[in-house]
């Protein structure tokens, strides 16, 4: 049995970025990462733009000037101004050549075709120069970089429509275990409803990776061993969902011995979900997760997610860790180390009921997972804790 630190450094060293490309429309790139860099095509904006609705200026002696024309967004017209005059004009649109300043409504007066200026005018000022945001042939992303709307957006305005990224990995969940049932069958005596494929697929989703099969195992070596034969053969990483303890019905462990899957760690000395494995077999990795849900998303969030993160090309972790205030005593007689369902609250974090490892109505409720390490049995209201942000959180 390994220690937390020591699980998550394997899975970092074991891990790379996927070498296979493909080009998609910007549309389709939400949470993908670039292949390549990317350079600026155009400057950014392409013309001297008004960054106000107001008065472009040919600044001259007096603080009247003449109103000579209108410029609004999208027109290509550029008026020849004399010192002393100006034209109307919208925020966005191109300011004329001779204009050396604009002027926002708000501090001119207007009478008739005239207006007066109540304010000191500088050179240049309210004025977006060419280039300014961007230039032609500067690098705008690197590669590995994580699309975002933002940066998607910005793309677009540089007139790029289409951009190579890193291909998805490739992503099947197994499932185990013969007392599960479809939600849409009747629930009989001993069975449980099957969540845990819904639960990885949605998490899934959240890093723009969609599963690409889910197959079944039951309860028999044999058939464990059959499906995770075409699973490992398919796909860039398996993630299976129970089976991977010690019981007389867990045929995991043993069927990828026989599949000659080469084990980096087994069991972490951590709660929930100490019976996790990694391993790996060519270029497809494995995570035998634990069969109950919380167990199984919290090591998807600590252990699957920097991995599938290193895949898509970037470099980061997994979620983001913050270190945040506790806003009550705790005390822990567990000696190893725990991972609880949390809230962020008004800068403070707090540890919710019900942390079995079995109930997901806590993980339903949290924003966050606090990371208590094993040597620490204690703490006081006030004290410092690692804190993992979940992923879309909504804190307060």
């Amino acid at each position: 049995m390994i220690s937390v630190k020591e699980a998550i450094k394997l899975v970092l060293k074991h891990s790379h970025s996927l070498l296979e490309k493909e080009t998609l429309t910007i549309d389709r790139c939400l949470n993908r990462n670039l292949a390549s860099s990317v350079k600026a095509p155009i400057n950014l904006p392409t013309f001297r733009q008004s960054s106000m609705d107001g008065y472009a200026l040919c600044i001259g002696e007096s603080s009247i000037y003449k109103i000579i024309d209108e410029v609004k967004a999208g027109d290509d017209k550029n008026p020849i101004l004399k010192p002393g005059e100006c034209v109307r004009i919208f925020t966005g649109a191109i300011v004329p050549d001779t204009a050396s300043a604009v002027i926002m409504q708000e501090k001119v007066v207007l009478k008739g075709d005239k207006i007066k200026i109540e304010t000191l005018v500088k050179q240049k000022q309210n004025i977006r120069g060419v280039g300014s945001q961007i230039k032609k042939g500067d690098n705008v992303f690197q590669k590995g970089q994580i699309l975002q709307p933002s940066g998607l957006a910005l793309l677009k305005s540089l007139g790029i429509n289409e951009i190579d990224i890193i291909r998805s990995p490739k992503v099947i969940i197994v499932l185990t275990g013969d007392e599960l049932i479809s939600p849409s069958k009747t629930l009989s005596r001993g069975k449980v409803y099957e969540s845990n494929s819904l639960l990885l697929q949605s998490a899934l989703d959240q890093q723009g990776i969609e599963t690409q099969l889910i197959f079944f195992a039951e309860d028999t070596l044999d058939s464990t061993i059959s499906v995770l034969k075409k699973a490992l053969l398919n796909s860039d990483v398996v993630l299976i969902s129970g089976g991977i303890s010690v019981g007389e019905y867990d045929f995991v462990k043993q069927a990828l011995i026989k599949l000659k899957v080469q084990e980096i760690f087994y069991k972490v000395k951590q709660k929930p979900g100490k019976p996790l494995y990694f391993g790996k077999k060519k270029k497809t990795f494995v995570f035998a997760l634990p069969g109950n849900p919380a167990s199984t998303l919290c090591c998807f969030y600590i252990y699957v997610l920097p991995l599938l993160c290193r895949l898509k090309g970037g470099q980061g972790g997994g979620l983001i860790s913050l270190s945040i205030p506790i806003a009550h005593d705790y005390v822990s007689n567990e000696n190893r180390a725990l991972f609880l369902k949390a809230n962020i609250h008004k800068k403070n974090i707090s540890v919710l009921d019900r942390q079995n490892s079995s109930m997901l109505i806590s993980f339903a409720k949290a924003n966050a997972l606090v990371y208590i390490p094993e040597k620490v049995n204690k703490l006081k209201k006030g004290d410092y804790v690692e804190t993992f942000i979940l992923p879309t959180s909504i804190l307060t």
